[in-house]
């Protein structure tokens, strides 16, 4: 999975209607992981879990399970402790366990807007696509989370996944108008303007995309090809030697050996 698949985590719920989220409804709720511990337990949770959540981005989910576990023995209170146990698990494909975790995370936690992030985004993953949504939408709407641009794109992403393009591309551009640097956003409303077939705004939100960040073989083959489309040789064959010489050994480059351009 590369960098412009992944979903946006929160710093790391049962998933029915009624779940224990509802008993937080209705009261904006500041993402625990955010506020000031107290007290040397919760301190030192908030350390070790900050430290897994580090791990587990880099994908040493070893450590990051070690630091989820630390933190919940040290403070059983302590809700993001259990969301990084939660993510760790889902990585590590064990669906009751990760499952288990977030539901302790939401009854310590309710309305927590980080927290229903990631419980959306497992339910995602666990084939629940249809449940996800009204998680996200929660965190979103959660006036003091700073950073709802994060659901946004994993409801996007999720939509995706149930072929749904149109909710798709008005999730990704909710979150582009909240953080116009939101890489994620801005290639999948390119890839989306590309399937469309409007060639000349997947073009523009990709240039807007290089602008923030290095091409990789993903945004290059999709570079490529929306060249293609609109004949741009020149373009086309200078984007082919970059995919060439950076990612040789990226399926993107292989596709174009075989000449797989959709």
């Amino acid at each position: 999975m590369n960098r412009l698949t992944l979903p946006l985590l929160a710093a790391c719920l049962t998933a029915c209607a009624g779940g224990p989220l509802d008993r937080g409804a209705g009261q904006a709720t500041a993402p625990v992981s955010e506020q000031t511990a107290s007290g040397a337990a919760e301190k030192s949770a908030k350390t070790h879990t900050e430290l897994g959540a580090l791990y587990l981005q880099a994908g040493n989910l070893a450590v990051a399970m070690e630091e989820a576990r630390l933190a919940t023995a040290i403070d059983p209170g302590y809700a993001p402790g259990f969301a990084l146990m939660g993510m760790a698990h889902m990585v590590l494909n064990e669906t009751a366990q990760a499952q288990a975790a977030l539901d302790r995370a939401v009854q310590l936690a309710p309305g927590d807007p980080q927290i229903a992030n990631d419980y959306g985004w497992f339910l995602c993953q666990s084939g629940r696509e249809r449940e996800s949504f009204r998680y996200f939408e929660m965190a979103a709407a959660n006036p003091l989370y700073k950073t709802p641009t994060r659901p946004y794109t994993n409801a996007g992403l999720c939509y995706l996944r149930l072929k749904d393009d149109k909710s798709a591309e008005a999730n990704f551009q909710r979150a582009v108008l909240l953080d116009g640097s939101n890489a994620q956003a801005l290639y999948h409303l390119s890839s989306l303007s590309y399937r469309k077939g409007d060639y000349l705004a997947a073009k523009k939100l990709l240039t807007e995309l290089h602008r923030l960040m290095e091409p990789n073989a993903e945004t290059l083959w999709l570079g490529l090809r929306i060249e293609r489309k609109l004949g741009d040789r020149q373009a086309e064959a200078s984007l082919a030697a970059q995919l060439r010489r950076k990612f040789a050994d990226s399926p993107e480059y292989q596709a174009l050996l075989k000449g797989s351009f959709e």
